[in-house]
């Protein structure tokens, strides 16, 4: 059964590169009675607060036709950032030899969040480096990942 999340990226994946921008991934959040429907848009060259405003018009019409979320809603359209959160086996792909942060749902070695340097993807294994020891985790059992920012 799809989540909340994979049926909107199917509904918006289309209207969103439509507009010359990248749908880099969904969150869902539940505050109390009102839910938060976060998009992640990218673009070559940055994303802008007018591309923002673009794809939160369009998605907002098409949210409101097809009416997937039963409760109510803030839809919020923003960048992915410097410590973008990674959603997809390709998004770790583009990162391979940087360092990111895992959190999982079940623990491994009794440790739930894990950051290290990305060192390959095989299948859907994914080795970190920390602490100069590899440590080989399930993509089906992360939870959350995203890019560590360095300045």
């Amino acid at each position: 059964m799809a989540t909340l999340e994979q049926n909107l990226q199917e509904m918006l994946q289309d209207a969103v590169e439509d507009l010359g921008c990248e749908l880099w991934g969904i969150e869902c959040q539940r505050t109390g009675r009102f839910m938060t429907v976060r998009l992640f848009i990218d673009k070559d060259g940055g994303v802008t607060v007018d591309d923002c405003a673009d794809v939160s018009r369009q998605v907002s019409a098409i949210l409101d036709v097809e009416d997937p979320i039963a409760d109510k809603y803030n839809l919020e359209v923003s960048s992915p950032g410097l410590d973008r959160p990674l959603f997809t086996l390709s998004q770790f792909e583009r990162y391979i030899g940087q360092d990111i942060a895992v959190h999982l749902r079940i623990p491994v070695m009794e440790r739930r969040k894990w950051q290290g340097k990305l060192e390959r993807i095989e299948k859907d294994m994914i080795t970190l480096i920390v602490d100069d020891q590899e440590q080989i985790l399930v993509f089906g059992n992360i939870q959350k990942a995203n890019v560590v920012a360095k300045f």
